[in-house]
């Protein structure tokens, strides 16, 4: 953290800053850039472990969930340290863009998601940590006594609001915003074309990982960018809820007009292996023409503005629509 302290004034002080003055110098005076990254603070923020007091505009954050490095970067503050987690090993994800280098160039891994190391945390001097309370929990008071700590409940569903409250903290509310609005204006956008050039297809979301296959619904983080899109989906998915787990015998489960697929890269292949089984199936046949593969950093794992902009993408190449302009 960085506290800016007055010092106490002695007559030494005084008769040194006197001469500084003479000599035309201002010793008490803060430059234009320091007033304005000091305004408004200290302020504290209320999140899911409690409320904490961040005593000036943060500079330098570890985020310890991959959506918080999205949202940190959007909301242009420098991302110093990240757990390594899927999407994100060794280095930034290639979706992230130029603001990897711009906010992201001191970004170095501090252990792994289930297992951040607190020595390197603290050796990164943050002056904020941010995290969700599903992921970290037990560690809130260690983290706390390295840094100011926030944390949402958790992440996925309610990936816009964890921007807005991180945005409180580093002092980007009017940015969040902007950033979330331009968003969902583009995500209107690309549905509007989609339904008047498809006549309101039904979109199916079909995972593939080393587990059961998901069939994802309106309260994952692809199913919300389906929503703000204002796109369909097939009566397994139109629910107001996370995931649906299938067997092979229920393959027409993922029928849609469109059935996008992805597939986690997990370390054995059993997501590929899986997947190669079920379109080997009698029942994937009549599904296969209206499968369309796609990332499952940016569809599954991204959950934030970067990753949704990437799906919106995906949704307007694969109807042959105008692809959004991301502009805040």
């Amino acid at each position: 953290m960085r506290l800016s302290r007055l010092p106490r004034v002695t007559a030494l002080f005084a008769a040194a800053a006197l001469a500084l003055t003479a000599c035309g110098g201002s010793s008490d005076e803060e430059s234009p850039e320091a007033a304005n990254s000091s305004a408004g603070y200290p302020r504290t923020i209320q999140h899911a472990m409690g409320t904490t007091e961040i005593p000036a505009k943060p500079k330098r954050v570890v985020a310890l969930d991959a959506s918080y490095v999205d949202a940190t970067l959007i909301l242009d503050t420098p991302v110093v340290g990240y757990t390594e987690y899927r999407s994100i090993k060794g280095s930034l994800p290639d979706y992230l863009g130029d603001d990897r280098t711009k906010y992201g160039s001191e970004a170095q891994a501090v252990g792994t998601l289930a297992e951040p190391n607190l020595e390197k945390i603290a050796a990164l001097n943050p002056d904020l940590i941010i995290s969700a309370k599903v992921r970290h929990e037990k560690q809130y008071e260690q983290l706390s006594k390295i840094a100011p700590t926030i944390m949402s409940e958790t992440t996925g569903a309610t990936w816009k609001e964890n921007i807005r409250m991180e945005a409180k903290a580093v002092g980007q509310e009017e940015l969040a915003e902007q950033e979330i609005a331009a968003y969902e204006k583009a995500a209107k956008t690309v549905g509007d074309a989609i339904n008047a050039k498809a006549g309101n297809p039904t979109i199916s979301i079909t995972r593939f990982i080393d587990g059961p296959t998901r069939l994802y619904q309106k309260k994952s983080f692809s199913g919300i960018v389906l929503k703000d899109a204002g796109l369909a989906r097939p009566k397994s998915q139109d629910v107001e809820d996370f995931a649906l787990e299938i067997s092979p015998e229920r393959i027409k489960d993922a029928d849609a007009d469109a059935i996008f697929v992805t597939v986690y890269a997990d370390e054995k292949g059993l997501s590929a292996k899986t997947a190669a089984q079920f379109k080997a199936n009698p029942l994937w046949k009549p599904l296969a023409p209206k499968v369309h593969e796609v990332s499952d950093v940016t569809w599954m794992t991204a959950v934030g503005l970067q990753g949704a902009w990437s799906i919106l993408t995906d949704l307007a190449k694969t109807f042959d629509v105008p692809a959004p302009a991301k502009s805040a």
